[in-house]
């Protein structure tokens, strides 16, 4: 029987667990989710329609902090992918140094089924629905898979209407006009730029020369691709999306990729620049640098063998099993794990959490310039630990990560 996303990720908490010699009283307390909610909510569709929809939160952990994460809508979501990725945030928030636990949400739902009045009105209804379970020191949600700053702009505006104040810090990833920060929507490729760059001078590798394969062009493989394009001088070699994968050996011109994906309905199919490819062959790619930006389980027991890239940036949460990871690792091929490489995008949330709580709004400079300090003293702490212990960059992560909580929950004690 195949293990469930959380189990998989147990796995990886357990064996950093073991390498740092976890108090076994914290290691129990630390690998299950505080609290879930579910909730089962109506919305009238546009034909007068009642339909029922199932929504989640789960606030895996909050030593450090009121929980953080994003909210999700797809028909896969489950409890138990929910709660995995709350758990993922709270490693990530702890990793960056964050004061933050980990939070995650998501509503069963195909919202490409759904017309933008339908949408907002499961929108505005699930968040009244978990209302009492967030809040700015609470639990802060954030835009993830098919929300966007539109969507957290019903939340805010749900939230306020019910609090009978504005309550700006409620949630991350809103429009500008609203609160939001500037270099929100380019954070998590920028985090991903930077730890690439980061590990390319571990290798010794000049990352100019360097050729980049992304799967996944939503945004944060388009951003990563971009940054890496525009500011790192990296050969984009190769892209893809839910629609089609492309190959061109001389590199993409990225920023004309993004141009024909913005006027094509969002899709990259029938670029008439490059190869067409499987999405198997583009993993597979010799390339230096691999970024996995789309969904869990890219990268399996199956295929980790064929893997060539020298290496791999976690674009996405969870892209790699522990199965997979293993022969990764076994072949010399460097992975920065998913805590650290998408880190960038949870670290900006909380540049704007700090602003809309002070009122005081960063430029682009700033936000940018702190995003790229943080990123680099994460991915050192991180390369310390590796050394220190001698492991993989995942593990090392996961010690820096857990260490951090452990001595949160430590000095708090057990209550009563």
């Amino acid at each position: 029987m195949a293990k469930s996303l959380y189990q998989q990720a147990l796995e990886v908490f357990g064996h950093a667990a073991d390498v740092m010699q976890l108090d076994p009283n914290i290691r129990k307390f630390l690998e299950r989710p505080q609290r879930t909610l579910i909730v089962e909510f109506p919305v009238v569709m546009d034909d007068g329609r009642v339909e029922m929809f199932t929504g989640y939160r789960c606030q895996h952990n909050t030593a450090r902090g009121p929980a953080k994460g994003g909210i999700r809508y797809h028909p896969d979501v489950t409890i138990d992918e929910v709660q995995t990725l709350a758990f993922w945030m709270t490693w990530k928030c702890s990793l960056l140094n964050l004061p933050y636990g980990g939070g995650k949400g998501g509503v069963k739902v195909d919202p490409a089924k759904l017309s933008k009045h339908e949408l907002e009105r499961l929108s505005r209804r699930f968040f009244y629905e978990i209302a009492n379970f967030i809040g700015e020191k609470r639990d802060i949600p954030a835009p993830d898979v098919n929300t966007n700053a539109q969507v957290m702009a019903w939340y805010v505006d749900t939230y306020t209407m019910h609090t009978g104040y504005p309550a700006l810090g409620v949630v991350t990833g809103k429009p500008v006009e609203i609160g939001g920060s500037i270099g929100r929507n380019e954070a998590t490729g920028r985090g991903v730029a930077v730890v690439a760059s980061e590990a390319c001078k571990l290798l010794d590798k000049d990352i100019s020369k360097a050729t980049v394969a992304v799967q996944g062009f939503g945004n944060v493989g388009s951003f990563s691709a971009k940054i890496l394009h525009d500011d790192y001088k990296a050969k984009i070699v190769a892209v893809s999306d839910v629609s089609a994968a492309y190959y061109n050996p001389d590199g993409f011109d990225i920023n004309d990729l993004i141009a024909y994906r913005d006027n094509n309905k969002g899709l990259i199919n029938g670029y008439p620049k490059g190869q067409k490819i499987t999405h198997e062959e583009l993993l597979e790619l010799d390339v230096d640098i691999l970024v996995p930006a789309a969904l869990e389980n890219a990268i399996t027991e199956e295929n980790a063998d064929r893997i060539k890239a020298k290496l791999i940036v976690e674009g996405a949460n969870g892209p790699v099993t522990p199965a997979a990871d293993r022969i990764l690792v076994s072949k010399g091929i460097m992975v920065i794990p998913d805590i650290l490489a998408n880190a960038g995008g949870v670290t900006v949330s909380y540049f704007e959490w700090v602003q809309d709580l002070q009122s005081f709004f960063w430029d682009l400079d700033d936000v940018r310039a702190k995003l790229t300090k943080m990123m680099r003293a994460a991915f050192a702490d991180v390369a310390e630990t590796k050394k220190k212990y001698n492991v993989d960059f995942r593990t090392a992560a996961y010690v820096v990560a857990i260490e951090r909580v452990a001595q949160a929950v430590k000095l708090r004690g057990i209550y009563p």
